[in-house]
Protein backbone atom coordinates (compact mmCIF):
# COMPACT_ATOMS: atom_id res chain seq x y z
CA UNK A 1 0.00 0.00 0.00
CA UNK A 2 1.79 3.35 -1.01
CA UNK A 3 1.77 6.28 1.85
CA UNK A 4 0.01 9.39 1.61
CA UNK A 5 0.98 12.17 -0.77
CA UNK A 6 2.90 15.12 1.28
CA UNK A 7 -0.06 17.26 1.47
CA UNK A 8 -2.76 14.73 2.77
CA UNK A 9 -0.18 13.03 5.30
CA UNK A 10 0.76 16.88 6.47
CA UNK A 11 -3.15 17.16 6.88
CA UNK A 12 -3.85 14.13 8.76
CA UNK A 13 -0.63 14.65 10.71
CA UNK A 14 -1.87 17.91 11.73
CA UNK A 15 -5.67 16.86 12.49
CA UNK A 16 -4.26 14.08 14.95
CA UNK A 17 -1.64 15.41 16.74
CA UNK A 18 -2.62 19.16 16.83
CA UNK A 19 -6.40 18.88 16.44
CA UNK A 20 -7.02 22.90 18.45
CA UNK A 21 -4.25 24.16 16.54
CA UNK A 22 -5.06 27.76 14.83
CA UNK A 23 -3.08 27.49 11.66
CA UNK A 24 -0.36 24.99 10.12
CA UNK A 25 2.02 25.45 7.06
CA UNK A 26 3.79 22.49 5.54
CA UNK A 27 6.93 23.98 3.81
CA UNK A 28 10.17 22.18 2.47
CA UNK A 29 10.89 19.80 -0.36
CA UNK A 30 7.32 18.65 -0.30
CA UNK A 31 6.62 21.91 -1.47
CA UNK A 32 9.14 23.07 -3.60
CA UNK A 33 8.68 19.91 -5.39
CA UNK A 34 12.24 18.44 -4.96
CA UNK A 35 11.00 15.82 -2.14
CA UNK A 36 13.05 12.69 -2.67
CA UNK A 37 12.79 8.74 -1.40
CA UNK A 38 14.47 10.67 1.94
CA UNK A 39 12.64 13.44 2.28
CA UNK A 40 10.59 14.35 5.45
CA UNK A 41 7.83 16.89 5.77
CA UNK A 42 8.32 20.58 7.69
CA UNK A 43 5.16 21.16 9.30
CA UNK A 44 5.18 24.69 11.00
CA UNK A 45 2.32 24.73 13.27
CA UNK A 46 0.71 27.71 15.66
CA UNK A 47 -1.32 27.05 19.08
CA UNK A 48 -2.18 30.26 21.04
CA UNK A 49 -2.57 28.03 23.54
CA UNK A 50 1.53 27.14 23.92
CA UNK A 51 3.60 28.28 26.18
CA UNK A 52 6.90 27.56 24.72
CA UNK A 53 8.11 26.97 21.21
CA UNK A 54 9.50 23.58 20.70
CA UNK A 55 10.85 21.01 17.50
CA UNK A 56 9.95 17.73 17.57
CA UNK A 57 11.19 15.01 14.58
CA UNK A 58 8.70 11.70 14.55
CA UNK A 59 7.39 9.27 11.89
CA UNK A 60 3.68 9.85 11.26
CA UNK A 61 1.46 8.32 8.42
CA UNK A 62 4.70 6.71 6.99
CA UNK A 63 6.65 9.96 6.84
CA UNK A 64 9.41 11.36 8.76
CA UNK A 65 7.97 14.74 9.79
CA UNK A 66 9.52 17.59 11.05
CA UNK A 67 7.03 19.77 13.25
CA UNK A 68 8.11 23.53 14.39
CA UNK A 69 5.15 24.35 16.99
CA UNK A 70 5.10 27.97 17.72
CA UNK A 71 2.66 30.55 19.21
CA UNK A 72 1.80 33.77 18.18
CA UNK A 73 4.47 35.47 19.91
CA UNK A 74 7.35 32.91 19.98
CA UNK A 75 7.42 33.05 15.93
CA UNK A 76 8.77 36.34 15.98
CA UNK A 77 11.30 35.85 18.37
CA UNK A 78 12.72 33.28 15.45
CA UNK A 79 12.04 35.53 13.20
CA UNK A 80 14.00 37.73 14.36
CA UNK A 81 17.04 35.54 15.50
CA UNK A 82 17.37 34.01 12.53
CA UNK A 83 17.79 36.68 10.25
CA UNK A 84 20.15 37.84 12.71
CA UNK A 85 22.79 35.08 12.09
CA UNK A 86 21.39 35.18 8.20
CA UNK A 87 20.31 32.21 8.01
CA UNK A 88 16.32 32.64 8.02
CA UNK A 89 15.41 29.18 8.02
CA UNK A 90 11.61 29.57 9.67
CA UNK A 91 10.50 32.77 7.54
CA UNK A 92 11.78 30.94 4.17
CA UNK A 93 9.85 27.72 5.53
CA UNK A 94 6.81 30.21 6.15
CA UNK A 95 7.60 32.36 3.27
CA UNK A 96 6.95 29.32 0.82
CA UNK A 97 5.31 27.29 2.65
CA UNK A 98 1.85 25.79 1.64
CA UNK A 99 -1.16 26.80 4.27
CA UNK A 100 -3.19 23.58 5.40
CA UNK A 101 -5.58 25.05 8.52
CA UNK A 102 -5.94 28.71 8.81
CA UNK A 103 -7.67 30.72 11.60
CA UNK A 104 -7.14 34.09 9.42
CA UNK A 105 -2.97 34.71 10.46
CA UNK A 106 -1.67 32.84 8.37
CA UNK A 107 -1.59 34.87 5.41
CA UNK A 108 -0.01 38.11 7.71
CA UNK A 109 2.26 35.53 8.99
CA UNK A 110 3.55 34.51 5.63
CA UNK A 111 3.68 38.28 4.25
CA UNK A 112 5.84 39.08 7.49
CA UNK A 113 8.10 36.47 6.40
CA UNK A 114 8.49 37.69 3.15
CA UNK A 115 9.02 41.03 3.70
CA UNK A 116 11.79 40.11 6.28
CA UNK A 117 13.41 37.43 3.51
CA UNK A 118 13.26 40.92 0.77
CA UNK A 119 14.61 42.97 3.25
CA UNK A 120 18.25 40.78 3.40
CA UNK A 121 20.21 40.61 6.39
CA UNK A 122 22.16 43.74 8.05
CA UNK A 123 25.28 45.04 6.46
CA UNK A 124 28.11 44.03 7.03
CA UNK A 125 30.32 46.79 8.77
CA UNK A 126 33.67 47.64 7.45
CA UNK A 127 35.07 45.61 10.79
CA UNK A 128 32.89 42.31 9.66
CA UNK A 129 34.37 42.34 6.33
CA UNK A 130 38.04 43.43 7.75
CA UNK A 131 37.85 40.64 10.17
CA UNK A 132 36.68 37.84 7.52
CA UNK A 133 39.13 39.27 5.20
CA UNK A 134 41.72 37.77 8.21
CA UNK A 135 40.32 34.66 8.58
CA UNK A 136 39.70 33.67 5.03
CA UNK A 137 43.49 34.53 4.46
CA UNK A 138 44.81 32.53 7.45
CA UNK A 139 42.68 29.69 6.61
CA UNK A 140 44.01 30.04 2.72
CA UNK A 141 47.62 30.05 3.84
CA UNK A 142 46.88 27.03 5.70
CA UNK A 143 45.49 25.59 2.87
CA UNK A 144 48.37 26.62 0.49
CA UNK A 145 50.98 25.61 3.05
CA UNK A 146 49.44 21.85 4.07
CA UNK A 147 50.67 18.55 2.82
CA UNK A 148 48.28 16.05 4.56
CA UNK A 149 45.80 14.95 1.95
CA UNK A 150 43.34 14.08 5.04
CA UNK A 151 43.83 17.87 6.54
CA UNK A 152 43.66 19.23 3.13
CA UNK A 153 39.58 17.99 2.78
CA UNK A 154 38.59 20.07 5.95
CA UNK A 155 40.62 22.82 5.63
CA UNK A 156 39.01 23.41 2.08
CA UNK A 157 35.85 22.53 3.09
CA UNK A 158 36.39 25.13 6.08
CA UNK A 159 37.58 27.52 3.18
CA UNK A 160 34.75 26.90 0.70
CA UNK A 161 31.81 27.91 3.96
CA UNK A 162 34.24 31.09 4.67
CA UNK A 163 34.19 32.40 1.13
CA UNK A 164 30.75 31.93 -0.05
CA UNK A 165 29.26 33.54 3.66
CA UNK A 166 31.63 36.11 2.36
CA UNK A 167 30.14 36.75 -0.69
CA UNK A 168 26.70 36.64 0.21
CA UNK A 169 26.79 38.78 3.07
CA UNK A 170 29.16 41.40 1.35
CA UNK A 171 26.21 41.65 -0.88
CA UNK A 172 23.13 41.81 2.04
CA UNK A 173 22.22 38.22 0.72
CA UNK A 174 21.17 35.31 2.95
CA UNK A 175 23.64 32.50 3.77
CA UNK A 176 22.84 28.76 4.20
CA UNK A 177 24.54 25.48 5.42
CA UNK A 178 24.83 22.56 3.45
CA UNK A 179 22.33 22.17 0.25
CA UNK A 180 20.85 25.70 1.25
CA UNK A 181 24.69 27.15 0.96
CA UNK A 182 24.87 26.35 -2.75
CA UNK A 183 20.95 27.42 -3.37
CA UNK A 184 22.13 30.79 -1.92
CA UNK A 185 25.08 31.22 -3.71
CA UNK A 186 23.58 29.95 -7.03
CA UNK A 187 20.38 32.56 -6.67
CA UNK A 188 22.85 35.38 -5.65
CA UNK A 189 24.86 34.46 -9.21
CA UNK A 190 24.79 31.76 -11.18
CA UNK A 191 28.27 32.44 -13.24
CA UNK A 192 30.13 32.57 -9.70
CA UNK A 193 28.78 29.84 -8.49
CA UNK A 194 29.51 27.52 -11.40
CA UNK A 195 33.06 28.45 -10.97
CA UNK A 196 33.07 28.22 -7.24
CA UNK A 197 31.77 24.25 -7.37
CA UNK A 198 34.66 23.69 -10.36
CA UNK A 199 37.87 24.59 -8.76
CA UNK A 200 36.15 22.90 -5.77
CA UNK A 201 35.89 19.93 -7.69
CA UNK A 202 39.27 20.11 -9.25
CA UNK A 203 41.00 19.90 -6.17
CA UNK A 204 38.68 17.18 -4.38
CA UNK A 205 39.28 15.39 -7.59
CA UNK A 206 42.60 15.91 -8.16
CA UNK A 207 44.45 17.68 -5.42
CA UNK A 208 45.53 20.50 -7.42
CA UNK A 209 44.96 23.70 -5.17
CA UNK A 210 45.92 26.21 -8.04
CA UNK A 211 42.32 27.32 -9.18
CA UNK A 212 40.92 26.75 -5.39
CA UNK A 213 43.55 29.91 -4.49
CA UNK A 214 43.48 31.98 -7.69
CA UNK A 215 39.74 32.16 -7.03
CA UNK A 216 39.94 32.77 -3.44
CA UNK A 217 42.07 35.81 -4.01
CA UNK A 218 40.10 37.34 -6.60
CA UNK A 219 37.05 37.30 -4.69
CA UNK A 220 38.58 39.08 -2.06
CA UNK A 221 40.44 41.41 -4.14
CA UNK A 222 37.49 44.16 -4.42
CA UNK A 223 37.85 44.10 -1.22
CA UNK A 224 41.64 44.65 -0.41
CA UNK A 225 42.59 41.34 -1.23
CA UNK A 226 44.41 39.12 1.36
CA UNK A 227 44.75 40.74 5.01
CA UNK A 228 47.19 39.71 7.56
CA UNK A 229 49.77 42.14 8.35
CA UNK A 230 48.38 45.45 10.42
CA UNK A 231 45.14 43.56 11.37
CA UNK A 232 44.15 43.95 15.06
CA UNK A 233 41.45 42.59 17.12
CA UNK A 234 40.73 44.46 21.00
CA UNK A 235 43.84 45.84 20.87
CA UNK A 236 43.18 49.84 22.77
CA UNK A 237 44.82 53.04 21.94
CA UNK A 238 47.40 53.81 23.83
Amino acid sequence: MERLNPVDAARQFVATYFPTCAGAILAGSAVRGEATETSDLDVVVFDPNLMNAYRESLIAFEWPIEVFVHNFSSYKEYFKSDCKRARPSLPRMVSEGLILIDNGKMEGIKREAQTLLKHGPEEWTQEDIQLKRYFITDVLDDFIGNRDRAEDLFIANALAELVSEFVLRTNRKWVGTSKWLLRSIRQFDENWTNEFVAVFDTFYRTGEKEQVVHFVEKTLEPYGGRLFEGFALGKSEQ
